[in-house]
This record gives C-alpha cells, sequence and structure tokens, in this order.
C-alpha cells in the first residue's frame, strides 16, 4: 500500500514540476517583485497537493487523536516543503533563473535539498491515504500488492539505485549543451525540473525509509557523504573553471551588475557550500541517530545478560 500511495504523491507533486510556463524575465531587482510564476496549472496543483494533505492530516487526528500516525513535527516539515515548492515553481525565483545562471542553481537546489526531504519527512502516504475515500484506498492498497510492483519499486528505492539515479540526473543536466536546450524550450526545462525533484524524492525516500538498524544508519551516512562529495566536486568545478559553460546568460547577467563568467561562479558556489553543508548536515543528524541506536543495542544486551545470569 505505502508504494502505490507514494505514486499518488507524486502524481500530485510532481506536475508541479511539469509545468514551467515562464512569467515576465526581471531585468533589474525593481522587477522582481511583478516575476511570478503565472501557470495556473502549477498554482492549481500546489493547491490541490496541500488541501489533499491537510485533509488528511485532519482526518486522521480526528479518529486517532492528534499527532497519532502524522506528528505534528512531520505535519510542519511537510508545510515547509510545500513552501519550498511555492518558492522554486512559482516566486519570483523561477523567472530569476531565465537571466541569472545563479538564480536558476538555486532553483534546483530548493527543489532537490530543501522541499524532497521535507516532502518526504512529512509522511504525504499516509495523510494522502486518509484525504482519499475508503474505497479508493482499499484499491490501492490491493493493487500495490501485485509481486511485480514490489519488485519494481524495491529497485528503484533501493538506496544504492535512488543513489546513482540522483546523481546521474544532477551530473547530466548540467552538460553544457542539455543546459542549455532548457533555456531554449520549455518542455526540456521541464523534464530537467522533474528529473531533479523525482530523483531527489527517490533518494531522500530511500534515506528516510529505507532499511533502519545499525547498517541502515550507516549505509544512509555514507549516501549522504558521497552526494555531498560528487555535488561539491562539480559546484567547485563551475566555479574555478576559466570559461563561460552556458554562453546563453551572457546577453543577461550584465543588468544584475555580474559578467557571465561571474554569474557562473556564484551558481558554483551555491551548489557547493550551502547545498553540500544540508548533505553534511544530514549526514551528522543520522550519525547520531546511528550512535544513540548502538547505546540502545548496547543496553538490551547488557539488560538480557543480567536477566539470565540472575536465573
Amino acid at each position: 500500500m505505502t508504494l502505490c500511495l507514494l505514486l499518488s504523491t507524486a502524481y500530485c507533486l510532481l506536475p508541479t514540476a511539469y509545468c514551467s510556463a515562464h512569467g515576465v524575465a526581471p531585468h533589474r531587482f525593481e522587477d522582481l517583485p511583478y516575476a511570478w510564476g503565472r501557470d495556473p496549472l502549477v498554482w492549481l496543483c500546489l493547491a490541490a497537493s496541500g488541501w489533499l494533505y491537510a485533509r488528511g492530516v485532519r482526518r486522521l487526528w480526528r479518529e486517532s487523536g492528534r499527532g497519532r500516525g502524522v506528528r505534528r513535527w512531520e505535519a510542519w516539515a511537510y508545510a515547509g516543503g510545500w513552501a519550498a515548492l511555492f518558492v522554486a515553481l512559482v516566486s519570483p525565483l523561477h523567472p530569476w533563473g531565465e537571466v541569472l545562471f545563479a538564480a536558476h542553481m538555486t532553483q534546483h537546489e530548493v527543489l532537490m535539498v530543501a522541499a524532497a526531504p521535507l516532502l518526504v519527512l512529512g509522511r504525504p502516504v499516509v495523510a494522502f491515504l486518509w484525504a482519499v475515500p475508503p474505497a479508493w484506498a482499499r484499491a490501492l492498497g490491493e493493487a500495490a500488492k501485485a509481486p511485480w510492483w514490489w519488485r519494481a519499486w524495491g529497485a528503484l528505492t533501493n538506496p544504492l539505485a535512488a543513489w546513482g539515479l540522483h546523481a546521474l540526473a544532477l551530473w547530466v543536466w548540467h552538460v553544457p549543451a542539455l543546459f542549455e536546450a532548457t533555456l531554449r524550450s520549455d518542455l526540456v526545462h521541464t523534464l530537467q525540473h522533474v528529473s531533479f525533484l523525482g530523483s531527489a524524492l527517490l533518494f531522500w525516500w530511500a534515506l528516510v525509509h529505507g532499511p533502519r538498524g545499525l547498517m541502515g544508519y550507516g549505509a544512509a551516512v555514507l549516501y549522504l557523504f558521497t552526494t555531498s562529495v560528487h555535488t561539491g566536486v562539480l559546484g567547485a568545478f563551475l566555479t574555478f573553471t576559466g570559461r563561460v559553460l552556458y554562453p546563453t546568460y551572457g546577453s543577461t547577467t550584465g543588468a544584475w551588475g555580474l559578467t557571465p563568467l561571474e554569474d557562473q561562479q556564484l551558481g558554483g558556489l551555491i551548489m557547493w557550500v550551502p547545498a553540500g553543508l544540508v548533505y553534511v548536515g544530514a549526514g551528522l543528524a543520522l550519525l547520531a541517530g546511528w550512535m544513540r541506536e548502538s547505546e540502545r543495542a548496547v543496553v538490551r544486551r547488557e539488560r538480557a545478560t543480567l536477566r539470565t545470569a540472575e536465573r
């Protein structure tokens, strides 16, 4: 059931990335307050996903008690992820990315290291299950029991596979020819956003809802560390390369007081430092959880040994 409902979550969230209709591109700071994403389908999908989550949590808490099934902090996490989607896809950050590479990079990082983990932490599958009619929930549960679906979803959410897909999406879309294509075609730009958000959701889902215990925590720390390394390498390359990789921005950065190379270097720094700190911070949090789990395991073994000795 969980696997099938995750698809319903993605169905409600990913369409917000599908629609990348561009607002009026800003040419100076004074234009930013008026440069918003204006695609009605984006607004509709965001409103629908927020309403479904709120409806599901409200019904769940009414039946089971406040904070049960979905804890309060998890509901706040989803709200934060929803807000991050709004910032990335509707706010002036979206059209700003048409004229500044650094803004475009910020948009991508908001999708991958802010929206995706917060949405996953919010347990949207549970909330969406309670939001739909009971007959629909039962039908989804039955469909999710199909063996082929378990095998396919298990392969996609295997931590190593999810890590590889996320890394592949990140590196491939920064190939100059492909990145330039996103600036010329709304369709290609849409595919880029879908792959970034979709692969990030898979990656964080595998880490948060993957196997627990000592090996689960340890593997998650490793995946986060290696992700921070390879994204840092890409960010450092964009920062220190001496040539402009994305010439389309050459005619738009001057109005913002930047040369095209400076704009590219700033974008590389955004990927390298702030985004890298998110991965490192998440890794440290999991490491702390790993240590607590180790301590609990030691205490349980000691208590079991004492009970055996007392007998």
